[in-house]
């Protein structure tokens, strides 16, 4: 059985879509009876605040119909951001020698949540350097992960 988060994100996909933008993820983050259900919305183009109140408009009334929260949530329409989150391993690759924040579900060689330098994506796997150590990771044992901006 799906989990929440891809049920959401299936629902949600079309209506995103046929507004011309792509759907970068969905986060359902549960906080007592606050839920916040987030929606991240790219383009080629950038995105704006009309963008991303369209989407919203477009999300509402969809999960208005289809009810798929059985709680009382916060709906947040927004761009992935300079800090973007990842959510997909398909999304990576553009990112390779850039640092990433990630958490894991599980620790792997004593590390749970680190900095590390992408070296290098394929398929599910990603290449990661930490301290100057090479760890393999699968995309299924992140719990979190999102680009730590630089600035030149």
């Amino acid at each position: 059985m799906a989990s929440l988060q891809e049920r959401l994100t299936d629902m949600i996909r079309p209506a995103v879509e046929a507004l011309d933008f792509e759907l970068w993820g969905v986060e359902f983050v549960r906080a007592g009876k606050f839920s916040t259900l987030r929606v991240y919305i790219d383009s080629p183009n950038g995105i704006n605040v009309d963008d991303c109140g369209d989407v919203s408009y477009q999300v509402s009334s969809l999960l208005d119909v289809e009810d798929p929260i059985t709680t009382e949530y916060n709906l947040e329409v927004s761009s992935p951001g300079m800090e973007r989150p990842f959510f997909y391993a398909e999304q990576l690759p553009p990112y390779i020698g850039e640092t990433l924040a990630v958490e894991l579900n599980v620790a792997q060689q004593n590390k749970r949540k680190f900095k590390a330098q992408l070296d290098a994506v394929e398929g599910d796997q990603l290449t990661l350097t930490v301290d100057n150590e090479t760890l393999q990771v699968s995309m299924r044992d992140v719990k979190k992960a999102h680009l730590v901006p630089t600035f030149d």
